[in-house]
């Protein structure tokens, strides 16, 4: 397997095809053993937080070549829960927060800086200059947003072009065949503004992983769990691939701005989900999962989609005019 490449939403920064969270890194000797590997297959993105405990720490005692990786982090969740002031999106949460992580990950500057989840009650403008005035210090180089609604995104970035303040590059949301919400707005904005999209959870917590009863417990799983785990390991008993293979091949055939984002917690887990990068799912394939488990757009995504061929709507043309 050769590691591909791709452009981080509108920018020229290069980030591999499979992203690697760290979330779940814990033993140091491990870690760094995950990391090496990681970077032998060609990875280079590392995703953390400020509120994943020691996270942040533990990744900058194991990053050796720091100017190989795009190292990603994030604020807004507390730092201390007695202060009002220790959590939001507003400029004094963020640079506290970020000061913190720069000293935890032991460098100047960190390469995605991503605001963790919308707060409404900071105004997306100060957001937006305060993260650009960071860019500007050289403290950060791109910045990207996570856990938010389409409208607070596009907000956002249409207010940075008019300003001259740096965009959002990329977006990070949860999506996997059982958590598909993100087609309905948040994935046809990102396509649009040219945003990367990074997607957690896309083996859905172990469910599609064929992970039941190593590390998912089968007595959790709803009925809809289960038809979405029987049609994936269906699927990979007959392309001879492994179900998170599968799972996360399905992320990546449903647009090329999608990211897969991985939590592993060995090698032997990292090597499985980078085998996802060989696997090219046929279009039937791509339909049984995804009839395997009830999803719809929903208003105004499927009445749109209804009305598109309709001459009442578009005219006796509506069908023979070509999309872009």
């Amino acid at each position: 397997m050769t590691m591909k490449y791709r452009l981080f939403g509108q920018t020229g920064l290069r980030v591999s095809e499979l992203l690697l969270g760290t979330m779940t890194l814990s033993d140091p000797v491990e870690s760094r053993r995950i990391v090496d590997a990681y970077a032998d297959a060609g990875g280079n993105v590392l995703d953390t937080a400020s509120a994943y405990g020691d996270g942040e720490e533990l990744l900058g005692s194991i990053v050796d070549r720091r100017d190989r990786f795009v190292i990603g982090t994030k604020y807004t969740l507390s730092r201390d829960a007695a202060d009002p002031n220790a959590s939001g999106n507003h400029r004094k949460n963020l640079t506290a927060s970020l000061e913190r992580s720069l000293r935890r990950l032991r460098t100047d500057y960190v390469d995605v800086y991503w605001v963790h989840i919308w707060d409404r009650h900071t105004p997306v403008e100060e957001t937006m200059r305060a993260l650009d005035d960071a860019v500007r210090a050289g403290k950060i180089l791109y910045t990207g947003i996570s856990d938010a609604p389409a409208w607070v995104v596009s907000r956002a970035n249409t207010l940075a072009q008019w300003r001259d303040w740096t965009p959002f590059a990329g977006l990070q949301v949860p999506y996997n065949l059982l958590k598909r919400d993100a087609e309905r707005e948040l994935l046809p904005m990102a396509e649009a503004l040219g945003l990367s999209v990074t997607a957690w959870a896309p083996l859905a917590a172990g469910k599609l992983s064929g992970a039941a009863g190593r590390r998912v417990d089968p007595a959790g799983l709803t009925e809809r769990d289960r038809a979405a785990a029987r049609a994936v390991r269906e699927v990979a008993d007959e392309l001879g691939a492994r179900p998170a293979q599968v799972a996360l091949a399905w992320t990546r055939a449903k647009s090329r701005a999608v990211l897969p984002l991985v939590g592993v917690s060995s090698v032997e887990q990292l090597t499985e989900n980078v085998g996802a990068l060989d696997l090219t799912l046929p279009d039937d394939a791509v339909r049984r999962l995804e009839a395997a488990v009830e999803f719809r757009l929903g208003f105004p995504g499927d009445f749109i989609a209804e009305c598109e061929p309709s001459p009442f709507v578009f005219g006796d043309t509506a069908t023979r005019v070509q999309p872009r």
